[in-house]
């Protein structure tokens, strides 16, 4: 045995080469899903954002809408951090109930109807619109809900 001198700090002896550290469990699909979705909707809402503040400010401030593209975006890239933090916690769950699979889900579709409908609409999109803009709203509503549910449950062991 030998010392090493990019071992431990505090000394320990170690037998050759340096420690490798643990590997981490391949996540679960659920984790692999929220941080799909996250990732999409993060690229998806800095692009967007980026696009309303430079490339499209003329037509969006002609319309009066340069608020109805910075609320989508806002809410937009908001929940994708909040799919990116769930991800990780999925991450060290080995297996996540059926409630964390579901905020990913209202999420990911609350997201898409409500900024999606926002940024349409900011756009001069069809005003059949208008009524899409709520229901995403209620989608991202029930997933805070249901993850409020899943943390007051919490999980019985056996």
């Amino acid at each position: 045995m030998r010392r090493t001198g990019a071992g431990p700090a505090c000394g320990l002896v170690s037998r050759g080469g340096p420690a490798q550290p643990p590997r981490m469990p391949s996540p679960s699909l659920p984790a692999r899903r929220a941080l799909g979705a996250a990732g999409m909707l993060g690229l998806t809402g800095v692009a967007l954002g980026a696009l309303g503040a430079h490339a499209l400010k003329g037509t969006l401030t002609a319309r009066g809408m340069e608020a109805v593209w910075a609320t989508a975006a806002q809410y937009h890239l908001g929940h994708a951090l909040a799919l990116a933090a769930l991800a990780a916690w999925l991450r060290g769950d080995e297996s996540p109930g059926r409630g964390l699979v579901w905020v990913t889900r209202c999420w990911t579709a609350g997201t898409l109807l409500f900024s999606g409908s926002l940024y349409l609409l900011a756009l001069g999109g069809p005003r059949w619109l208008g009524p899409v803009t709520p229901l995403g709203g209620v989608a991202l509503l029930a997933g805070w809900l249901l993850l409020m549910l899943v943390a007051l449950r919490g999980r019985r062991t056996e």
